[in-house]
């Protein structure tokens, strides 16, 4: 049996989060504002992955405006496959808490203070036979991490608990194709006292080491020949996930068995009217409600609002909404809204550290029961069709539904294969299995191809054409507001290298000549080789300077502030992240290619440049 350390006291999310700002404030970071869980002007991915993926401009050599060492949490999302949650440790939604230093210390400082929390009475109190490290072993023409193991060693981390891996393990990055990149040296815990064979050091995968935390020494830029430059300016960008370290510092086996999933789990074990621990398959439902649903209420309660869809992040959330529904079914749990009840559980037990999900809990409510509606409604028009198709299929006499069919109640109606099965089941039947999961594949394979044009393009590495694409939209923002007015608000923006696509707030259908009208204000203010110009400032000085602001967004209190033309008679001020180019005359023609409605009271424009 494991032998867990743990606390005397329990330590639960809330002081942890609290904790690591507090130490990180101490050492001179500022606290800035975690971001939002739908990436501004990335549309290589759908969701914020990572603590640092908010950060990467300012990797990349941008000055963030609260300075050069900073420390955040930031909720972010993976759906690497969400077809995986369900066991003990996979989650779509988790926090990240993060510390980053933009050209400030690097290896030496950075080792240290993570030393210093983990084993500091003070902070975490790990002793320090509980801790492992793993550090680069070096490649090619890239050194092994030395620097790094000797800060270990002379910390006290003995030679054996430090193990030297490839870059499979040890390396980050880049984002990109191009950009900043490095080794990493991870931090890990021990759970046993005996290894698992001689071999069994710090990232052995036995299960008795569990990493805990991560520091990434962004030293070298990757070009585009496929060379390593070392980087003048170094940074370190660090991640500790808040679930899985309560996990390992509370000596729990799973996530779902701590202090943060209490509240939501328990809510699902009242509705089913089931005690979790008591059947495995069971168990396995109940963790999927719990993570799909955390999933859900996050997205739906971020300032940049994500509805259900059949497309990107929100088909993604479709399917967290409708597998949770689903399994809630499983459950046993009778026909009525299920989702939205515990979702208020989670909401009041968020509200500190997310008061977004309070703000947009009406919001959050009436999505997750219009979609379980909808898929309900879904769900009895699958097996209504399905009976269609009963006399037929029973004239078989060797009992079996051709997975086509199967497929095609899954694609035209969305219906789920496992309830297809369990319907043909009920008939004495089995469905093809082999042949619906071709099919499935061959239909995944296309969709792939589709988002693939989303992914690549790598925005990460601020292509020239990007960036000028996102200086654009400042000109058509600008444009608009004086075309249709001052209460027209930026909704949302997505860039790729091909197009630009802008979101604003507008009751009725723009003409044809406001179209013209605002493509030509665009047009004359490129022909002007306006200067661009950016100064950093305390939010309600850019508010008084004229600045615009996105409504909604979560600032710092020190923001970027990006001047088109000049100051005494400048044409655009906007807040804003960046990146930027310098004159507005290397844009190209603009071109509005069309103007559509996006949703309800917003509208929704596409236009390229011609650089």
């Amino acid at each position: 049996m494991h032998h867990h350390f743990c606390y005397n006291t329990p330590m639960t999310a809330d002081e942890l989060r609290k904790k690591y700002t507090e130490f990180f404030v101490s050492k001179g970071h500022v606290q800035i504002q975690g971001k939002s869980l739908l990436p501004d002007n990335d549309p290589t991915v759908l969701f914020t992955t990572a603590g640092m993926h908010p950060l990467v401009p300012y990797l990349l050599g941008e000055e963030h405006p609260a300075g050069k060492r900073l420390v955040d949490y930031q909720k972010c999302i993976r759906t690497g496959d969400i077809d995986c949650v369900g066991d003990a440790s996979h989650l779509t939604f988790f926090e990240m808490l993060g510390n980053w230093s933009l050209g400030d210390y690097f290896k030496q400082e950075a080792i240290e203070m993570s030393f210093e929390f983990l084993t500091s009475p003070q902070w975490l109190n790990i002793p320090i036979e509980k801790l492992g490290v793993t550090v680069f072993e070096g490649e090619g023409d890239i050194p092994r991490d030395d620097e790094s193991a000797a800060v270990w060693k002379r910390i006290g981390i003995p030679e054996n608990r430090i193990a030297y891996l490839p870059r499979a393990d040890n390396w980050w990055g880049p984002a990109g194709s191009t950009g900043p990149c490095g080794p990493d040296t991870e931090m890990f815990f021990y759970v046993s006292d005996a290894p698992c064979g001689p071999d069994c050091k710090p990232g052995c995968s036995c299960g008795k080491w569990l990493e805990i935390w991560n520091d990434v020494f962004m030293q070298y830029n990757k070009n585009a020949e496929g060379a390593y430059e070392p980087l003048t300016r170094t940074c370190v960008d660090t991640g500790m996930g808040i679930e899985r370290t309560i996990t390992i510092l509370n000596g729990k086996q799973s996530v779902y068995d701590t202090e943060i999933f209490a509240p939501i789990r328990g809510a699902v074990e009242k509705a089913a009217n089931y005690v979790y621990g008591t059947d495995n398959e069971k168990d396995k439902s109940v963790r999927i409600i719990c993570d799909h649903l955390r999933a859900s209420t996050f997205i739906l309660g971020d300032p940049r609002a994500v509805s259900p869809s059949n497309v990107g992040a929100g088909y993604v959330l479709r399917r967290l909404i409708r597998r949770a529904v689903r399994h809630g079914r499983k459950l046993g749990i009778a026909e009525g809204i299920l989702l939205s009840p515990i979702a208020g559980v989670l909401i009041e037990q968020m509200k500190g550290p997310y008061p977004e999900l309070p703000e947009n809990k009406a919001r959050i409510i009436e999505e997750l029961d219009r979609e379980e509606h909808k898929f309900l409604e879904t769900l009895q028009k699958g097996e209504h069709e399905f009976e269609k198709l009963l006399p037929n299929l029973l004239k078989d006499p060797r009992k079996i539904m051709p997975g086509r069919l199967a497929f095609k109640l899954y694609d035209t109606y969305g219906f789920p294969i496992e309830l297809t099965e369990e319907l043909a089941g009920e008939n004495g039947m089995k469905v093809n299995r082999q042949e619906f999961d071709e099919a499935f594949k061959k239909h995944q394979e296309l969709s792939r191809a589709g988002s693939e044009q989303v992914f690549k393009g790598g925005l990460q590495d601020h292509g020239e054409i990007a960036t000028k694409y996102h200086t654009a939209t400042h000109l058509l923002h600008q444009a608009l507001r004086a075309v249709l007015g001052d209460h027209i608000a930026q909704k949302g923006s997505n860039i790729t290298a091909e197009r630009m696509r802008f979101d604003f707030s507008h009751p009725a259908p723009m003409t044809q000549e406001e179209v013209k009208k605002v493509e030509d204000i665009v047009n004359e203010q490129i022909q002007k080789d306006l200067l661009i110009s950016l100064e950093i400032m305390s939010l309600d000085a850019a508010k008084a300077c004229g600045a615009i602001a996105l409504f909604g967004e979560k600032y710092e209190s020190q923001v970027k502030v990006y001047t088109i033309g000049s100051s005494e008679g400048f044409f655009s001020k906007e807040v804003c992240g960046g990146p930027h180019v310098e004159r507005t005359g290397i844009l190209g023609k603009f071109t509005i290619q069309k103007e559509q409605s996006s949703s309800a009271g917003v509208r929704r424009i596409r236009a390229v440049l011609d650089c």
